[in-house]
């Protein structure tokens, strides 16, 4: 399946890393978290960012098959998404966290017309907030949003809560529960860890409250 295949190339170029309880990653929000995803290192490996972008352009072939427009969210998602729009001779946009403090003060950096259907690329959802807030920014430019795409997530039920109260549908191509028992397996993760690297998938801040 592909999603356990990207979730072994995340493991083979460290992308992904998990340590124990005695060495957390310590987060922008401030959460402390056994696992650290970096998606940016998927660009350097020609290999697995292919299989990634076929992958985001056969969910969208099969599942949003209107699409018209693929937009990145700036920085990580821009170039997934370049190589898919170009797989299905898509034009491309991008989403800013901002409106530009420059220039003519863009938000959106491309060019697309209102009514056009958008599908959204992006590279991780933790809490799916970054991802929401690009897909607001392009309705209020017009776009009707088909959905959002990401690489990788970590199962979080707030990311679910997120997405479902804003009625925008998202998939990734792969996740946290299908990259632990590999990583389980390969002795990256001892056996003894499992269950609560499982629990801080269900609440993420058991570390940090």
């Amino acid at each position: 399946m592909l999603a356990e295949k990207i979730a072994g190339a995340l493991l083979d170029i460290k992308a992904v890393s998990i340590v124990d309880e005695n060495n957390l990653f310590t987060w922008v929000s401030g959460i402390k978290s056994p696992v650290y995803c970096d998606n940016r290192m998927t660009i350097s490996h020609p290999a697995v960012r292919k299989m990634i972008a076929k992958g985001f352009a056969d969910r969208i072939k099969a599942n949003y098959p209107d699409a018209e427009v693929i937009a990145g969210t700036a920085t990580a998602g821009i170039p997934h998404a370049a190589w898919v729009a170009d797989i299905l001779d898509l034009p491309m946009v991008y989403v800013r966290s901002g409106a530009k403090g420059h220039g003519k003060g863009k938000q959106i950096e491309g060019d697309f017309k209102a009514g056009q259907k958008v599908v959204l690329i992006e590279d991780l959802l933790s809490t799916g907030g970054s991802s929401i807030t690009a897909c607001e920014a392009l309705t209020d430019e017009g776009a009707d949003v088909l959905g959002v795409l990401a690489i990788f997530s970590y199962n979080f039920p707030a990311v679910t809560e997120a997405f479902a109260a804003k009625s925008i549908p998202f998939e990734t191509l792969s996740d946290y529960k299908t990259l632990l028992p590999i990583a389980v397996e390969r002795a990256i993760v001892p056996k003894a860890q499992l269950d609560v690297l499982l629990k801080w998938s269900e609440n993420p801040r058991i570390f940090t409250d």
